[in-house]
């Protein structure tokens, strides 16, 4: 459901910052038909709603050297330890995600590594150190496609 809070402007401008962060506010305004201030002003109003986290620069792991990527399901021995965990995980700087869920896993992370051997020293060394039940792991062999989330104005 759409934000109430937010018209087709907002949307337009939310759509060619999701295809391209680094665009011009001065091309954003004249594809919107706008002044350049006025889409500033939205797109800090943005950012002070919470619809805009942040933009980032989208780095190739296996251009710097991390060539494995894997996603880690946690079972957890003792679910009062969720935060002593999430504290763990957060001072890895190789999970790059970390999710609390339903279903067979109490927690999902999306891992890189720099190979096999690291990603298998980082389960056994690291993971060991925090007590979990155990860990189930899946090896990505490529990323296909990564895209962000569908944004469209109520009247498109």
């Amino acid at each position: 459901m759409a934000n109430p809070k937010l018209d087709n402007l907002d949307y337009k401008i939310l759509k060619m910052l999701s295809q391209n962060a680094r665009k011009p506010y001065l091309e954003i305004a004249r594809a919107c038909n706008v002044s350049g201030a006025a889409i500033h002003q939205r797109i800090q109003k943005l950012y002070s709603m919470g619809v805009i986290n942040g933009s980032i620069s989208q780095i190739n792991p296996n251009a710097v050297g991390f060539d494995t990527c894997a996603y880690v399901g946690i079972f957890l021995n003792d679910s009062s330890k969720f935060d002593e965990v999430v504290e763990h995980l957060r001072q890895m700087p190789e999970v790059v995600e970390c999710y609390f869920t339903t279903g067979k896993y109490d927690m999902f992370l999306k891992i890189y590594a720099h190979n096999n051997d690291h990603l298998l020293n980082l389960i056994h060394k690291e993971f060991l150190q925090m007590g979990l039940g155990r860990t189930e792991t899946l090896i990505t062999f490529k990323e296909v496609f990564k895209r962000q989330i569908p944004i469209a104005a109520d009247d498109e």
